[in-house]
């Protein structure tokens, strides 16, 4: 593996880690420039994770600045290829996120997400957080997950292993272990994508669509559950009517 990997992975993990640093450091600021603390403890958290991620896509891209311009065009497939496989590639993360959760479901697996719901409350409190739950978080996970290790995998294994070796490691990065069923069809799908094209733009858009659309899925809870039973009542009442 390329020592630029070997940079950009332990960037992501000191990243990871970085809150235990980086949280104190804004509670210190805030109270300096004279805010109480309940303000700024409220608001340290989601306000690191924008920053940390920020600066890791940066130091990310810097590291592959030299790859992006080396790269052979030759083993990419053709631009207007790209575009079919990013466009095919929405509905069919989406296919796999559905089968892989139905599976799960029948193994009597808990569908809710720890994960999920830590970073919906966080969205709650800072909209900034969108940002990184659906652009940043993303691309940083393609390039880590499915470019430098599925890739590096992928030149001495076959895609299976490769793919499934990386999605193992996804999903305990996400600490959810329970649903590697669920993590392993999302890394087989964005694997995919990236073996067709050799461009790792095409799995980070069915990734950052997939995100936006969970986003936006969960912020309009409430709404769809009440449009849900606004439903049945008129299906109750045209029922009883005939």
């Amino acid at each position: 593996m390329k020592k630029e990997y070997w940079f950009i992975i332990m960037i992501y993990i000191a990243m990871q880690l970085s809150a235990i640093v980086g949280v104190p450091a804004i509670l210190f600021l805030g109270n300096m420039l004279g805010y109480s603390f309940d303000e700024v403890a409220k608001i340290a958290p989601p306000l690191w994770i924008v920053i940390s991620f920020t600066i890791t896509l940066l130091l990310t891209l810097w590291f592959l600045r030299k790859e992006s311009k080396e790269m052979s065009m030759r083993n990419q497939a053709p631009l207007s290829t790209s575009i079919g496989w990013a466009i095919a590639g929405i509905p069919l993360a989406f296919i796999a996120q559905t089968v892989a959760a139905n599976i799960e479901s029948m193994l009597g697996i808990d569908m809710g997400s720890d994960n999920t719901q830590q970073i919906m409350s966080l969205i709650e409190t800072s909209a900034l957080v969108i940002i990184v739950v659906s652009i940043i978080g993303p691309i940083l996970e393609e390039i880590i997950f499915r470019k430098i290790i599925f890739g590096s995998l992928h030149k001495r294994l076959n895609f299976f292993l490769s793919a499934l070796i990386s999605s193992l490691i996804f999903s305990l990065a996400h600490g959810e272990i329970e649903h590697l069923i669920l993590y392993a069809a999302m890394g087989f799908t964005f694997a995919f994508l990236y073996v067709k094209t050799n461009r790792i733009l095409v799995p980070i858009i069915a990734h950052v669509a997939m995100n936006t659309f969970v986003v936006v899925i969960q912020l309009n809870m409430d709404k769809l559950e009440k449009y849900m039973t606004d439903l049945e009542t008129v299906q109750m009442i045209f029922s009883r009517l005939g």
